[in-house]
Order: structure tokens, then sequence, then C-alpha cells
């Protein structure tokens, strides 16, 4: 369906998906016949993978993108993986036999779906990456994400805010520290891990070197604090195994953890409650950031637990998705706000970003409450309402 026409897209917002409205296309779809999905063709279809319904972000994710679609008049086909590979793959192969007319893929291993997108370039289905970057293939259409490198430079000022090195604005408080943190970074075959990674580096890594801040452990490289799958299981462990060999028998306090995702997050408090600290930030706890104002962990920071959260609202970033979708079915190319960031190893993938937000106590209300992505009695009780 596409025809490489650049015509100019709705903008993004938080209702978009509810004020697209049809408008006829010019493409011809699978079955050869003039089925545009912009005129309400229920004959359009879009497959939407994603990696897990493990994580609560994920289900929302999926759920999103797929409400957008079908107020659109397309039919969906959402799977997904529970973070097995060949799982995801093998829907995905399904959903191009069955003729999808546009891909919308959040990958679990970001170079594992080469044939696949082999595969639908072959049979002229347009590819979106949704949040993680698809790499090491020309079969990537176009990618919508969050700034990711300023996801985690807001990681690193939420921890240095913590600490007390800086106030509400990001300015420097004149404490001179030094503060002794631990560093944990996301999988290693999510792209977006090493934007985050490096993001945070940004900010901690002149801190590191001028002796404001110190690790302990010694374990900076990516590679030595990252965790395979985003595995709350895994970081908890690490997390005890660091409090034991580096923290234990000795003076040496730890003040802060910088963690990625609030997965990783509920993993790592749980390792330091397990060490007899907190049990909170008022009892002593060290700072933890985190990632994804999921409600259990938006409950902790409620409770002084948890210190903070980056929020990434992804209806708008489904919103997104689903215009992108509809721009490739009408046989338009998506708008796209960056097109020099994300070099997947074989293209740089035009690319439509959305910006951040990070969460504190006294951001709650105003940003998730007043918002309606939560409820207070949501926040109050840890959980999401089915």
């Amino acid at each position: 369906m596409r025809l490489g026409k650049k015509t100019g897209m709705v903008a993004a917002g938080a209702a978009l998906a509810l004020t697209l409205t049809a408008c006829g296309g010019e493409g011809a779809g699978s079955g050869g016949s003039d089925d545009a999905a912009g005129n309400g063709d229920e004959d359009v279809k879009v497959g939407v993978a994603m990696p897990t319904q493990t994580y609560e972000r994920w289900i929302q994710d999926g759920g999103n993108v797929e409400a957008g679609l079908e107020d659109l008049g397309y039919t969906v086909d959402l799977q997904f993986a529970n973070d097995d590979i060949p799982t995801q793959t093998q829907q995905i192969d399904s959903m191009i036999t069955e003729g999808v007319d546009v891909l919308i893929i959040a990958s679990i291993d970001g170079t594992a779906l080469t044939s696949q997108l082999e595969a639908a370039a072959a049979a002229n289905i347009p590819v979106i990456a949704y949040d993680r970057l698809i790499r090491d293939s020309e079969n990537v259409d176009f990618y919508t994400t969050f700034d990711n490198f300023a996801v985690g430079v807001a990681q690193a000022n939420a921890l240095l805010r913590g600490l007390g090195y800086l106030d509400e604005n990001d300015e420097e408080t004149g404490e001179e520290g030094p503060y002794n943190i631990e560093l944990f970074a996301g999988s290693p075959d999510d792209n977006n891990s090493h934007f985050f990674f490096d993001g945070a580096m940004s900010v901690l890594q002149p801190l590191m070197d001028d002796g404001t801040v110190t690790v302990p452990s010694k374990q900076t490289d990516f590679d030595q604090v990252s965790t395979q799958r985003w595995e709350l299981e895994t970081a908890q462990s690490r997390m005890e195994d660091l409090l034991t060999s580096t923290y234990t028998g000795n003076d040496t306090k730890l003040d802060g953890v910088l963690a990625p995702a609030d997965v990783l997050s509920r993993g790592i408090i749980n390792a330091l409650k397990g060490a007899g600290m907190g049990p909170t930030l008022d009892d002593g706890l060290p700072v933890v950031t985190g990632q994804d104002a999921e409600i259990a962990n938006i409950a902790l920071i409620d409770q002084g637990v948890q210190s903070s959260t980056i929020f990434k609202d992804t209806r708008l970033l489904a919103d997104q998705a689903v215009a992108a979708a509809q721009s490739f079915v009408e046989g338009e190319d998506p708008e796209a706000n960056d097109t020099e960031t994300y070099d997947n190893g074989v293209k740089v993938v035009p690319s439509y970003l959305l910006e951040v937000e990070t969460v504190f106590k006294d951001d709650i209300e105003p940003v998730l409450v007043d918002s309606g992505y939560y409820t207070a009695d949501e926040v109050a009780s840890g959980q999401a309402a089915e």
C-alpha cells in the first residue's frame, strides 16, 4: 500500500487515536483492489507484536495500540511473546503469511528478526519498530519511541536530586558529596538500554572523574552492569552480591542506585530491605531511580520507598504508532522529527521521538492522576484497575 508520498501527519497528542479521521487512500492492498484503510475498509489488517505480558507497561502498550487501530476500522492481530525469541519470530512469520498490511513490532531481541523483515519487505509490508529499535536490517521503515538518551540524562539527574546534589530545577545545591552509588543497566539485547546508560553516564562520568560520585564496586562498564531480559530476580541477585562483596564488614555506605526501569528497581529495593536498610528513604534507604511509572512503583514512591521514576506516556507512543500505520496504509510516509540519531547498523531509521517526565512523590498527582493515567485509588493500592 505504500506509495512513498510525503505528506503532513496529524500531530501527536493524547487524543490522537480518537481524532484521526478516515480519508481516502490511493494504494492497492494485498488483494490487488483499492482497499486503502483510510476509507474504513475492514480488510485492512495490522500485526502488532509485543514482547511480553509479564510487565504492566507492555500490556498497556499492546492494548492502547490495538484500541487506536480498531478506532480507525482496522483489524488487529495482537500477539505477546512471553519474552521468548522463537515465539516472537513465529508470531511475526504468521502475521506475514496472513497478509497483514503493516507490522508494528516491539522486539525482544532487536537483532533476531532479519529473516522476518526480509519476508515483510518482499510482501511490501511496512515495518514500524515500536519503542525498541530493530537492528541490522534495512527493512525497518519507521521508529516510534521516546528520546532514550534524554531518559538516561533524566535518570541521572533524578539520582543526583535524590542524593541532594541537585535541586528540583537540576541546579547544584552546594552539597559536595562524595556520594557512593551503584549502576544498573538494562538488557544488552535491547538497543534502548545503551541509550539509557549513555545518557546517564554523560551526567555521572564527569562527577565520577572529579570524585563527587564514586562507585565502590568499580563496576562501571555497560557489560558489567547490564541486566539480561530486564529481569527483577537478576537485578535483586546482583544487588545482593554487591552488598555482600562491597558493603559488608566495613564502613562503606551506599547512598544511591541508578536503576533504569521500575521492574529492576523493585528487585534492587527487595535486596536493600533484605540487608536491613530502610524501610523508607527517611529511614536511610538508598535513593533508587526507575522508569516506566508502573503502578506498583508509583505506590512505592508515594510511600517514600522509591525515590523517582521516569514517566513515558505510552498513550502518546501508541497514538504515534497508530498514526504512522495509518500513513503507510494510505500510501504516505509518516512524519519524522528525527532523521539522524537512530542508526540500526545498516541505515538511519526515520523516527518520531516523544518527551518524558521525571516523577517524584510531589509529581504523582499533577502528572499521573490529573492526566487520567492513574486514579488516586490505584496509587494508594499499588494496583491498576482491570
